[in-house]
């Protein structure tokens, strides 16, 4: 679920942000009574803090949120997100600009704050709404906030719940909400249509959890962007099988797909000038007699030969045949995202959405539209010397090269080769927020999606 806006006529409370530099001179406009209340309270500007001063007759006249100093503010995403969340419930307009920060991107996260998963047990957000600010486009705000509820939503769900049927269906709702063109291969039909890698990682799961490649187009005329989204709804890591402990996060092996889903619905509902295509190979990478095997030699719909080396490195090889089909349309843009490896973990830690791309152009654009939206990436080299270590000279290549070194490098060159030149980039996303924050709670989340967003208009002149 998300939040709207509240209606521009509402009866709402004003609320004065302040920083740390901006509450003395406040004070200082304000009537002895509203001083002398706000000393009593031992109010103080920092991010999340709130107070409600009453009017004479003891009601609620305007509210007081603190900003913070900068500083604290590059340490939070969302500062005002925290003021929703501390707040009564209520309805509240700002009475004054913000001290500081992109309006757009701050009335964002007071939306986000009133996100929880309540599919399986009662759970609320902030209850305080806001009125949007007439500076900021109140229907683009509510379109990304709801994409990014879609994104969240589809990441809590557990995998009993969120297998490759039940995220197609996700997908063919997203579509026929904007009249987007949809279309699924599934089961054997894979091996007929020559997506042979999706199957074979996909097969060994049940019937009703069959493997399928989920293709949705929308829009006809503008630049060609195709995003392609790991849809592993549940990764047991094959017959190379993970241990527990790294088995418990596994529903959100699908992140990718969720992330991309969510970029796509933003796309269709600001109606970006455009034609987009998403991709989603979505499997199971299950246990079973039919589990394909460590040694086994997959031939690609690119042609390539892929020797695998570990069955629990199974998002590049069906990311790999959807890059490949992507491929063949020349698009103008091909972006892939994936909760691919844990080496990205260890390289950024899970705030951070890594991306690769040879293209300065993209990174000039991608990073300060990113920093403006609280989106934070960080670029990683497609480092060529890396190239040596993918060729097993068994087969064309290694999934899963040994010696553990560059682990997410090695991956995204290897995602490259099935690229076959175009203009690339790829995301590999955690989709998880392991502790809570402002307008961030623990669980699913979007990486990359908004950032992605914001800069479209100069990665495809639009």
């Amino acid at each position: 679920m998300s939040q709207t806006f509240a209606p521009a006529d509402a009866d709402a409370l004003p609320l004065h942000v302040v920083d740390a530099d901006g509450l003395d001179g406040w004070l200082s406009a304000q009537p002895p009574a509203i001083q002398t209340w706000v000393a009593a309270s031992g109010f103080m500007p920092t991010i999340g803090r709130t107070l409600l001063i009453p009017d004479s007759s003891g009601k609620p006249a305007l509210a007081l949120a603190g900003y913070g100093t900068a500083t604290a503010r590059a340490r939070v995403r969302f500062a005002l997100a925290a003021a929703a969340e501390s707040l009564p419930a209520g309805t509240y307009r700002l009475a004054t600009p913000l001290p500081a920060g992109d309006p757009e991107t701050e009335c964002l996260g007071w939306l986000l704050a009133a996100y929880a998963f309540d599919r399986y047990s009662d759970q609320s957000g902030a209850g305080a709404r806001l009125v949007c600010p007439t500076d900021v486009n109140a229907a683009r705000v509510e379109s990304i906030a709801e994409a990014e509820a879609l994104t969240r939503d589809l990441i809590n769900t557990p995998a009993a719940d969120m297998g490759p049927a039940e995220l197609e269906a996700a997908a063919r709702f997203l579509a026929a909400t904007h009249d987007a063109r949809f279309s699924v291969t599934i089961g054997d039909d894979l091996l007929d249509r020559n997506f042979p890698m999706i199957h074979a990682v996909g097969r060994a799961a049940a019937p009703d959890r069959a493997p399928r490649l989920i293709d949705m187009r929308w829009g006809t005329t503008g630049p060609r962007l195709t995003l392609v989204g790991k849809g592993v709804c549940f990764d047991t890591g094959g017959l190379n099988l993970k241990s527990g402990g790294s088995m418990g996060l596994m529903k959100k092996d699908m992140g990718g797909a969720a992330t991309v889903l969510g970029l796509a619905a933003m796309i269709m509902a600001l109606n970006l000038p455009l034609r987009l295509r998403v991709l989603v190979p979505a499997v199971e990478n299950a246990v079973s007699g039919d589990s394909f095997r460590p040694g086994d030699i997959l031939t690609s719909r690119q042609g390539f030969t892929v020797e695998v080396n570990n069955t629990d490195a199974e998002g590049r090889l069906v990311l790999a045949d959807a890059l490949a089909l992507a491929s063949e349309e020349n698009p103008d843009l091909l972006i892939s995202m994936a909760t691919l490896t844990g080496a990205a973990r260890v390289a950024v830690g899970p705030d951070l959405a890594p991306y690769f791309c040879d293209d300065s152009a993209f990174a000039t654009a991608l990073e300060p539209a990113a920093q403006r939206v609280a989106d934070p990436v960080w670029r990683l080299p497609f480092w060529e010397p890396y190239e040596k270590m993918i060729e097993p000279g068994i087969a064309d290549l290694d999934n899963a090269p040994s010696g553990g070194m560059a682990g997410a490098i090695t991956a995204a060159l290897f995602l490259r080769r099935f690229a076959q030149g175009q203009r690339y980039a790829h995301f590999d996303i955690y989709g998880w927020n392991p502790t809570t924050a402002p307008a961030r709670p623990k669980g699913g989340v979007g990486m990359g999606a908004r950032a992605l967003l914001q800069a479209l208009p100069d990665l495809l002149n639009l």
